[in-house]
């Protein structure tokens, strides 16, 4: 219509730059997000998930109020209902996906898990009008195999634990893919502190019937590495998400896994095997692949407008 502008005129492609910023910002979420997983690991089974919960969300609470310079907006978001939708999908996929690690092995949970970016190429189309081509789509399955190959999948334990991991896959999705349009007015710091906060308010109660306090300097130092590489972890990711769609988003956080393997070689002893080099290199091929058929998109308002 006159004086009106079309789309593509107010959000001009994405060059080369921005889509390469974006694929950094998340490649190095993903990273934090191993360091975390180490961590935990590190930490050891006397620490309930209500534990790590509690530390994560309270430290991560306190922490996003400390580094916020408008702090009265992470209590009256632009888009309350959204915020709150976020927090507690991000709380499902959570507490779903350890409820399936206890009930599965590790491999079936997380190769259930990791399909999460497939789930955000479904859900997003229908929710906010992201368009995924064929090709994209391909991509996607092509990462997931990498993850299955990664972990030797194989379908084993309980149904109830299968449905949860795929649960929380679906949350996992529906979670990225909501992020992606917060991105568009909020912050990073105010997106992350619903999540915290309703983190927080899931777990106090499991936690203070018989709260795990650190013992010594070590393990409180492995919890402030907690605090802080989750909460770095999710701000770089949720930044991400104003150069990327969300399930492109997804694609790139599923290289945690090879850097989850890669610190299980260099510090647990782990030896490798060709499944991990395989399924690295599908990982890898996926997001080449993804990077060589990516169609131009439009960057978000945040990115244009910084939140």
């Amino acid at each position: 219509m006159p004086g009106t502008k079309s789309k593509n005129e107010i959000y001009p492609p994405a060059g080369r730059r921005q889509r390469l910023k974006g694929a950094v910002i998340m490649l190095s979420a993903a990273l934090l997000f191993a360091v975390l997983g180490l961590l935990i690991k590190i930490l050891g089974p006397g620490y309930r998930v209500w534990d790590i919960g509690a530390y994560r969300f309270i430290g991560g609470v306190l922490a996003l109020v400390a580094i916020s310079s408008d702090r009265a907006r992470l209590f009256k978001p632009p888009n309350p209902r959204l915020i709150l939708i976020r927090g507690v999908t991000g709380s499902m996929a959570f507490l779903s996906v350890i409820v399936a690690i206890r009930l599965l092995p590790l491999s079936t949970a997380m190769v259930l898990f990791y399909s999460f970016p497939a789930f955000a190429a479904l859900i997003s189309p229908i929710l906010f009008g992201e368009r995924v081509s064929p090709v994209e789509f391909g991509c996607v399955f092509v990462a997931i195999c990498g993850v299955a190959v990664i972990f030797d999948f194989k379908i084993e334990g309980a149904l109830f634990g299968q449905i949860m991991a795929v649960i929380g896959a679906f949350f996992a999705g529906l979670t990225i893919s909501i992020i992606k349009e917060l991105r568009e007015t909020h912050s990073s710091v105010t997106i992350y502190f619903s999540f915290c906060f309703i983190g927080a308010l899931i777990c106090m109660g499991p936690f203070l019937s018989a709260p795990q306090i650190p013992a010594n300097r070590m393990e409180w130092l492995i919890i402030g590495g907690i605090i802080f590489t989750s909460v770095a972890a999710q701000l770089l990711m949720t930044t991400g998400f104003r150069y990327c769609k969300s399930w492109e988003g997804g694609l790139f956080m599923t290289s945690e896994v090879v850097f989850i393997s890669i610190f299980g070689i260099f510090f647990l002893n782990e030896v490798p095997d060709g499944r991990f080099f395989i399924g690295s290199f599908l990982i890898l091929l996926s997001a080449v692949s993804f990077s060589f058929f990516r169609r131009p998109a439009r960057p978000s308002r945040a990115s244009i407008s910084p939140a």
